[in-house]
C-alpha cells in the first residue's frame, strides 16, 4: 500500500506590496486577440503591469494569493523594489520571459531584452523606455501568441483503448526487509499480484489469480503477502493470502456481506494483524486479531455503536476511538485495555480530529484536526489532551504527512494549492528527497515517496504530472543506485497530451473556487467545445495531476473544466459548509459561474457546453440540466444521484454513523422536505431538454441501481430516448477493463453527436 502520506481519512508568505486583481475593463483588455483595443495612453506602474500579465496569461483570475504566488516566481530578490514606479521595458521583458518559460542563462535586464526582441514580444511598439496600457496590451498579445505557438491542428487522435486499458504494472511496494517488490499487473485482463526479487535475474512471480474482479490492493506482514478483493463492485472486502507461487490462495475472512479494514499490521508480533470488521453488526466495525496463517479471529474490542474509527498504540493496544453521531463527537482514550474508554477531546459540529499514530514511547498521539480553526493541521497531543501544533498552512489544509515509525518524527507534510507542496521538517530527509529530485530532474510537485524499508535505506518512488500517467524507480540511498521500474501506459506520449492549467475565479457572491482548465494540444483556446466535469463526493476535490479521461476528451479536442466548489475538501471548515443543504443550489451556482467564466474568456462556445460527472458529479449533471437547461447541449450521469430521498434511504449500513452527517450537509427528508424535492432532479424531468446518457453499476452499494433507474424512467414516461447503460458486473464505477472501454468508447461518441 502506498506510504507516500500518513493521512487523515476524510479525505504562501505574501510580499509586502500584495498584487490585486486589475478592473475587469483591463482584464477584457488583457484577453483581447485585437491589437486595435482603444485605452488612455497612461505609462502603467510596475504592480498594474503585474497585474495585467497575470490576467492575461494565466487562468488565476480569483485568487489573490495564487496571482502572488505566481508573480513571486518573476520577480525575485531585490528585484522591483518599489511596484508604484512606472514599468521599464528591460524590466517587462525580464517579466515575460520568466513567465512564458523561456528563462535560459540571462543574468542582465538587457540580456533579457534581448531574449525578448528576439522572441517578437515588444513588435509594433516604440522604443519609449517606459509602457503605456496601449503597449501593454499589443506586449501581452505577442506574449499569447509565443504562449500558445499553435498550429490550431490539434494532435493525431488516440484510442480510446490506449486511454483506458490497465496501464500496466503499478502500486509498487517493498516486502518489510526491502528484499522483494510486490506491484500489480494484468492477468487475464484484472490487476493481479506479482512478487520480484530485488537485485537477482529471476521472473517476477505471480501470487493471485482473480478471473473476476481487480485485486484491490496488497500488503506485507512480514513475510506473508496479503491483498484485498470485492466481488463484483459491493465494496465488501476481504483480506487473502497468498503463497509465493499463487497455488494457496485463501480467503482469510470469508463471511458473507462484510467488509474488513486493516487497522494495524502489528510490528512485532508473529501472524497477526489488527482488522475492522463489522461481521456482528453491519452498521458498525469491531476490532478483531486476525492470524493471517490460519485465518483465526479473536475479537479484540466491541463497538457499542457509535465508533466511527479506531487507534492502536506501539504495542497494538487499542488505546483511541473515535465516538460520533455524525455531527458532533468525542475522541476517547484509556491507559490499557483493560480500562474503560473516557473522554479525551470534545468534537463540536464542524470539528475533525484524526487520530493517527502514537508516539514510539506511546506517550503522545499524533493527529490532524481542524478544532478551534478553519483549516486541517497536523498536531500532537500528549495523553492530557494538551496540542502542539506541528504543521499548519494558511491558505489550505494539511494534506497528509510522512512520519517516521522507527525514528519518531515527522519527515515532511503535504499541502495542496495548485500542485502537491512539501514542507520538511527533517534536514537529512529532505537532502535525499532532492537528490532523488535532481536525478529525475523533476518538480517537486512531481515527485512522491511511495514505499520504504523498515531502515529507510531502499524507497519506491513515483514520478507523474498533467501529461505523465505515472513512472516508478528503486532507490538505494546506500549506494545511490537508482532503478527505473516501470512506466504507466508507456504507449502514451506526454508530447501529445494535454496540460492541466490550474484556475481560480469568483462566484456569483464572492467565494474565491479554484479549479483546473485543460485544453486540447496544439489547438487555439478559443471558441471550443467544454465538458465540465464535477467531481464526486462531494466531500472530496479535484487535484492536479494525470487523468485519463481528462486526457481522453482533451485529445478529443474538448476543454475540460474541473471545478472545486463550495463543500470540496481542503479549503478549510468555512468552505466547505458554505455547500451544506446547497446541493442543487449554490454548489450548482458554483459550477455554472465556472462555465460562464470559460464563456467570458473566449475559451468556451456557448452553444457547445457539455457536462459529465460521476458520483456526486453525476447527481450536478442532472441538476445541471434541471437548474440550467439552457446552458447544456449534452450531458452525461454516470452513477449519480437522481433523488437525495432515496439516497438517504439506501446508504451502505456500515454508513449509518454518518446519517447525521447527510442530514447536517445535505439535508433531513422530513425537515427539509421541500428542499430536497426542490433539489433532486428526478422530480423535474419536465425541465429536461438536454440529450442525456445513463450509466451505472448494479451493485452500487452508495449510489443504488434505482437512481438511475429513476431517472430513465421518468423520462422515458416523457417520451424523451435516453441511453442507458448498465453493468450487471460493477459496482461505484466501472472497474473492470472491458466496461470502462465499453462506457468512454460510448460516452466521447455521445458527447460527439451533440457537441461536435
Amino acid at each position: 500500500m502506498k506510504r507516500r502520506f500518513l493521512s487523515a481519512s476524510l479525505a504562501v508568505i505574501l510580499t509586502a506590496s500584495a498584487v490585486y486583481p486589475v478592473s475587469m475593463q483591463e482584464v477584457r483588455a488583457a484577453n483581447e486577440t485585437s491589437s486595435q483595443v482603444e485605452v488612455i495612453e497612461e505609462n502603467l506602474s510596475a504592480k498594474d503591469f503585474l497585474g495585467l500579465t497575470v490576467t492575461a496569461l494565466t487562468f488565476q483570475h480569483g485568487s489573490e494569493t495564487m496571482r502572488q504566488q505566481i508573480i513571486d516566481k518573476w520577480v525575485k530578490g531585490e528585484e522591483l523594489k518599489d511596484l508604484s514606479l512606472h514599468i521599464k521595458r528591460d524590466e517587462a521583458a525580464r517579466i515575460l520571459v520568466r513567465a512564458l518559460n523561456k528563462e535560459e542563462k540571462e543574468a542582465t535586464l538587457a540580456e533579457y531584452q534581448e531574449k525578448a526582441n528576439k522572441l517578437g514580444l515588444f513588435n509594433g511598439l516604440s522604443n519609449s523606455e517606459t509602457i503605456s496600457k496601449q503597449d501593454a496590451v499589443k506586449i501581452l498579445n505577442n506574449a499569447k501568441n509565443v504562449k500558445n505557438g499553435v498550429s490550431n491542428e490539434g494532435v493525431k487522435e488516440i484510442s480510446v483503448e490506449d486511454f483506458m486499458k490497465n496501464p500496466g504494472s503499478f502500486g509498487y511496494s517493498l516486502s518489510p526487509d526491502g528484499n522483494y517488490i510486490t506491484y500489480s499487473a494484468a492477468w487475464e485482463s484484472r490487476s493481479n499480484v506479482f512478487v520480484k526479487k530485488m537485485n537477482d535475474d529471476s521472473e517476477p512471480v505471480r501470487v493471485s489469480s482473480s478471473t473476476d474482479r481487480d485485486i484491490a490492493g496488497s500488503f506485507w506482514k512480514d513475510d506473508n503477502l496479503l491483498y484485498l478483493k470485492d466481488k463484483g463492485g459491493d465494496e465488501n472486502f476481504h483480506i487473502y493470502s497468498t503463497s509465493f507461487n499463487g497455488n494457496e490462495e485463501k480467503d482469510l475472512t470469508p463471511y458473507p456481506n462484510v467488509t474488513v479494514g486493516l487497522l494495524s499490521d502489528l510490528q512485532g508480533v508473529k501472524d497477526e494483524i489488527l482488522i475492522m470488521m463489522n461481521k456482528e453488526d453491519a452498521k458498525v466495525f469491531d476490532v478483531y486479531k486476525l492470524n493471517v496463517k490460519t485465518g483465526e479471529t479473536k475479537h479484540v474490542a466491541k463497538n457499542p455503536g457509535n465508533i466511527a474509527s479506531w487507534l492502536a498504540d506501539r504495542d497494538g493496544n487499542i488505546r483511541i476511538a473515535v465516538a460520533s453521531d455524525g455531527v458532533e463527537g468525542t475522541v476517547l482514550y484509556r491507559e490499557t485495555e483493560k480500562d474503560e474508554f473516557k473522554p479525551f477531546i470534545e468534537m463540536a459540529a464542524g470539528d475533525e480530529v484524526t487520530p493517527l499514530a502514537f508516539s514510539k514511547d506511546n506517550k503522545y498521539i499524533f493527529a490532524t484536526t481542524n478544532k478551534g480553526r478553519d483549516k486541517v493541521e497536523f498536531v500532537k497531543y500528549d495523553l492530557e489532551g494538551k496540542e502542539e501544533v506541528i504543521m499548519s498552512n494558511a491558505e489550505v489544509d494539511v494534506a497528509g504527512v510522512l512520519y517516521s515509525a522507527e525514528q519518531d518524527k515527522l519527515l515532511y507534510g503535504g499541502y495542496l494549492t495548485d500542485k502537491p507542496h512539501y514542507q520538511f521538517f527533517d534536514k537529512s530527509f529532505e537532502e535525499l528527497f532532492r537528490k532523488i529530485q535532481t536525478k529525475l530532474n523533476v518538480e517537486e510537485s512531481e515527485l512522491g515517496i511511495n514505499d520504504y524499508n523498515k531502515e529507510m535505506t531502499k524507497f519506491i518512488v513515483s514520478v507523474s504530472s498533467d501529461t505523465v500517467y505515472s513512472k516508478y524507480y528503486y532507490y538505494d540511498s546506500t549506494t545511490d543506485a537508482l532503478t527505473e521500474l516501470a512506466t504507466l501506459s508507456p504507449w502514451l506520449n506526454p508530447e501529445e497530451l494535454a496540460e492541466m492549467h490550474p484556475i481560480s475565479y469568483k462566484s456569483r457572491d464572492g467565494l474565491t473556487i479554484n479549479g483546473y482548465l485543460t485544453l486540447p494540444k496544439n489547438k487555439d483556446a478559443k471558441n471550443l467545445p467544454l465538458i465540465v466535469n464535477p467531481h464526486g463526493g462531494p466531500w472530496a476535490r479535484d487535484v492536479w495531476g494525470f487523468n485519463p479521461e481528462v486526457q481522453l476528451l482533451a485529445n478529443r479536442g474538448y476543454a475540460v473544466l474541473q471545478v472545486n466548489f463550495r463543500s470540496s475538501t481542503g479549503y478549510g471548515k468555512e468552505f466547505l459548509e458554505a455547500g451544506n443543504k446547497q446541493w442543487g443550489l449554490k454548489i450548482q451556482d458554483d459550477i455554472t459561474d465556472g462555465v460562464q467564466w470559460a464563456i467570458d474568456q473566449g475559451i468556451a462556445d456557448p452553444e457547445r457546453i457539455g457536462i459529465y460527472g460521476a458520483s456526486f458529479g453525476g447527481y450536478a449533471t442532472l441538476a445541471g440540466i434541471t437548474k440550467t437547461p439552457d446552458l447544456y447541449a449534452a450531458a452525461v450521469d454516470y452513477v449519480g444521484v437522481s433523488n437525495i430521498f432515496t439516497l438517504l434511504d439506501t446508504i451502505p449500513p456500515y454508513w449509518e454513523t454518518m446519517r447525521n452527517m447527510f442530514y447536517e450537509r445535505v439535508g433531513h427528508p422530513e425537515k427539509d422536505k421541500e428542499l430536497l424535492t426542490a433539489a433532486s432532479p428526478v422530480f423535474h424531468v419536465d425541465k429536461i431538454k438536454t440529450p442525456l446518457f445513463v450509466a451505472q453499476g448494479a451493485n452500487d452499494p452508495r449510489v443504488n441501481q434505482a437512481e438511475s433507474d429513476q431517472i430513465v424512467k421518468a423520462l422515458r414516461a416523457r417520451g424523451v430516448d435516453v441511453e442507458y447503460m448498465l453493468k450487471e458486473n460493477e459496482g461505484h464505477g466501472f472497474q473492470n477493463e472491458e466496461n470502462r472501454i465499453e462506457f468512454y468508447n460510448a460516452m466521447v461518441k455521445f458527447l460527439d453527436s451533440h457537441l461536435k
